[in-house]
């Protein structure tokens, strides 16, 4: 019923492998980057709320949250979350991540165009991503019992819903490289970091952008590798 491509699998092992190579890196640097003091003594939750009130953001607030690399901003409620560790230290690496989750806030006061098109697709990725396989499953098995071409509609409106879930992150990317262009360019211009732990925060946000990246090509192959099993069995 499924064509397992040794070629493609051996691809996805790749991608799993780069990811969790990139994954540990992003780790190393924060954790050397959150030994780097900040001169001016700042904390995260400090260098949170200065960049919100110079972008003149008066209705966001800065809360901590609980867990570790958790940080996240939420347009729903106009909250800046910072892990405990992001909220209350004062190093490069939280200046960085505080930072960077601001630039977030301020696209959403800007209505940049990008991370509006994200957030009206998150409801249908919160559903689809776990859902999208089933269905395609689900209509591979019914076109393989029956032999009609209902089950091979029902694989591709599966198919459909991924490709959703697959453009969301890509959609992910430039939200994310606008947020950082956008920190780096407050810090810079405002002298809130020496040059050493300017390039400590640059270096840590380039990392966790690679996240990202990564995460794109292994939804774009695991959408192909699907369009390969439905399409396949369709012939």
């Amino acid at each position: 019923m499924f064509h397992y491509d040794p070629i493609y699998l051996i691809m996805l092992g790749a991608i799993a492998l780069v990811s969790w190579a990139v994954s540990a890196k992003l780790k190393s640097k924060f954790e050397f980057y959150s030994k780097v003091q900040l001169r001016n003594g700042m904390s995260g939750a400090e260098i949170a709320e200065k960049m919100l009130a110079d972008h003149g953001i008066r209705d966001v607030r800065v809360i901590s949250t609980e867990g570790r690399l958790t940080d996240h901003y939420n347009p729903a409620d106009k909250t800046v979350n910072l892990s405990e560790a992001v909220y209350n230290e004062r190093n490069a690496a939280a200046a960085a991540v505080a930072a960077h989750e601001c630039g977030h806030a301020v696209q959403h006061a800007q209505a940049y165009s990008m991370l509006t098109l994200r957030s009206q697709m998150v409801p249908v990725v919160n559903i689809g991503s776990g859902l999208a396989p089933w269905i395609i499953v689900i209509g591979i098995m019914m076109g393989a019992a029956t032999r009609s071409g209902f089950g091979f509609y029902i694989a591709v409106a599966g198919l459909l819903v991924m490709a959703v879930v697959t453009a969301f992150s890509f959609v992910t990317l430039p939200v994310e490289y606008d947020a950082s262009n956008r920190a780096l360019a407050w810090l810079k211009n405002k002298n809130m970091l020496s040059q050493q732990e300017y390039a400590g925060a640059e270096d840590a946000l380039k990392w966790a952008a690679r996240t990202y990246v990564v995460a794109a090509i292994g939804a774009a192959a695991t959408l192909l590798y699907w369009a390969l099993q439905v399409f396949g069995n369709r012939r």
